[in-house]
């Protein structure tokens, strides 16, 4: 007869459980703001003594899903070893995949301020930001990419010297967006990012 090893019988049948368990927090997405960052630019200048980083020139800034171009990004760490980064162009532009649903968000502005530490974004001079099919503009847009909140406020009339500009919003019917598919899931078509400067 063949003795049964109960602990071998034991592991053969935890085993699985335990991959079960295990596989979900090894698959999920660390958060973009716990990722490394990347740039890309004609020139750089850096002042090791003030923690700032200058980026000159079709710049490039990439941190996990996160993507932002500009004519220039200055970077700038503080104490905590955090970054902050400010993009400049014509257009300054961002795209980010969502953490808590399918899809990506996509921003415009003349400039961009993002915020490691925080996470969130912000965007000046004829900002807009694209959702889906949904789509928001003005003159400051504040994006929290943790919570996915925006704010979106209008220029003021003081500080323009001229009429104050209403905040506009395209919100699409739930009729106009894809239905999901036989897996749930929503199929992710991101437009493009075009190069800084380029029409939209």
């Amino acid at each position: 007869m063949y003795r049964t090893n109960h602990k071998l019988l034991l592991a053969t049948f935890l085993l699985p459980v335990f991959l079960q368990l295990w596989a979900p927090a090894c698959l999920a997405e660390r958060p973009d703001r716990n990722e490394p960052m990347h740039l890309e630019a004609d020139q750089v200048i850096m002042n090791d003594a003030q923690q700032i980083s200058t980026f000159i020139g079709n710049v490039v800034l990439s941190q996990g899903t996160l993507l932002i171009r500009g004519d220039k990004i200055i970077v700038t760490q503080d104490k905590d070893g955090f970054q902050h980064a400010d993009a400049y162009g014509n257009t300054a532009e961002f795209r980010q995949k969502r953490e808590t649903m399918e899809g990506y968000v996509e921003g415009y502005g003349k400039q961009i301020e993002y915020d490691t530490h925080t996470g969130i974004l912000n965007l000046y001079g004829k900002a807009r930001l694209k959702r889906n099919l949904d789509e928001v503009s003005g003159d400051h847009i504040t994006y929290n990419a943790k919570t996915e909140i925006f704010k979106v406020n209008s220029n003021d009339a003081n500080t323009n010297n001229g009429p104050p500009q209403r905040v506009r919003a395209v919100l699409q019917p739930k009729s106009k967006i894809t239905p999901p598919s036989a897996s749930g899931v929503l199929p992710v078509t991101p437009s493009p990012i075009a190069a800084p400067g380029q029409a939209k």
